[in-house]
């Protein structure tokens, strides 16, 4: 007698670390630009997440570890009590909801601007972003990046671990290295935006040095279990060029896979891709893809939940969504139940502030 392994559905719960998890929908990281100026979150960022609590994680969006690490205006941080503060507020409302939630750690590298953090922004080295930046005056031309030293990446490590240990100080479950759509760590991995000579440069081995240090120092910090790592191959967002990308992301998968991190979390995932297929292979703990959905073109009519199918039929444990759960508070009830979607508002995704696109979404039983 034959058996036949079936996979699980969206819905069926599972285990991600200390965490049980009600379903497999993962709300993704979102940059929504709704956190004061100082980088507090506030009362309608909690009102945000928590109204999204029936997924089965929630990572929420990408918080700066340090000043200099500041992206675009209104970013959420944690690295000031204030910013623990603000975030502890938000995860009480989604704990009283229900829900579960990890912090994506992001650190902007070259892309962020004076008129945003107040400093020149560090990068692996002087190789500014090709493209303008919004700020609170408007998109200004990009500025050239200062050449990080030894002793500036050995203080972002640090920051990097310390901010985890105040995201659990929050309230946070755990914490998601951002290793991904062009930010510092994607932009030492990358040759075009990584000219160094010394070891963090060069070859793949020290071009991922960076990514594997970071991730290491916040599971040391944390816990392994508590930690996720997320990765964008062949993204060409934030000016980022690959040319090795066939051989960078192994590597960087092997580098990690005894850490015994929480999961591996692969943007624009795509079944059919032979990478996409290798990494899962190397992988050997839990895996969260988030599905190519031909973003920025619009969003499939199911947000997503075919696409999501498919990947846990080719060895996905969790399925992240991202605009899906923008327009839609209830998704995981909407997708369960076969309800409509709300449609993305698309020009109040970033940069408008207040809760019209944010909070105003209906739910199935308003």
């Amino acid at each position: 007698m034959t058996q036949t392994t079936v996979r699980p559905d969206l819905f069926q719960p599972t285990r991600l670390g200390p965490l049980h998890l009600p379903n497999r929908l993962v709300m993704a990281p979102l940059t929504r630009n709704r956190a004061g100026a100082d980088g507090v979150p506030g009362a309608l960022m909690a009102a945000y997440y928590a109204q999204r609590a029936s997924a089965g994680l929630i990572i929420a969006e990408g918080t700066t570890p340090n000043a200099v690490g500041r992206t675009y205006p209104n970013i959420p941080a944690i690295h000031s009590e204030a910013h623990v503060a603000g975030w502890r507020r938000v995860t009480d409302a989604v704990r009283s909801a229900g829900g579960r939630m990890f912090l994506q750690l992001q650190h902007g590298g070259r892309v962020g601007h004076p008129l945003n953090s107040g400093l020149v922004p560090l990068a692996p080295s002087p190789v500014a972003l090709p493209e303008t930046i919004h700020t609170p005056d408007g998109r200004r031309p990009s500025v050239v990046p200062r050449e990080m030293t030894a002793q500036d990446i050995r203080s972002t490590v640090a920051d990097f671990a310390r901010a985890a240990r105040n995201a659990r100080a929050a309230g946070f479950a755990g914490v998601e290295v951002h290793a991904a759509n062009g930010q510092l760590l994607h932009q030492f991995m990358a040759r075009n935006t990584n000219h160094r000579t010394d070891a963090y440069g060069g070859s793949v081995a020290n071009r991922i040095r960076f990514a594997v240090e970071v991730t290491r120092a916040v599971a040391d910090a944390i816990g392994p279990d508590r930690v996720g790592l997320r990765i964008s191959p062949a993204n060409t967002v934030n000016g980022i060029e690959e040319d090795d990308t066939e051989r960078l992301y192994p590597a960087l998968v092997d580098a990690q896979a005894d850490a015994g991190l929480a999961y591996l979390h692969i943007e624009f995932a795509d079944p059919t891709d032979p990478l996409f297929m290798t990494l899962r292979d190397a992988w050997p703990g839990t895996l969260m893809a988030n599905p190519d959905l031909g973003w920025p073109g619009p969003l499939p009519a199911d947000g997503g939940q075919a696409a999501g199918e498919r990947l846990l039929a080719s060895g996905a444990d969790l399925i992240s969504l991202g605009r899906a759960f923008i327009a839609n508070p209830d998704l995981v009830a909407r997708l369960d139940t076969g309800a409509p979607l709300n449609p993305v508002r698309e020009k109040y995704t970033m940069y408008v502030g207040g809760a019209t696109g944010y909070t105003d979404y209906p739910a199935l039983t308003a």
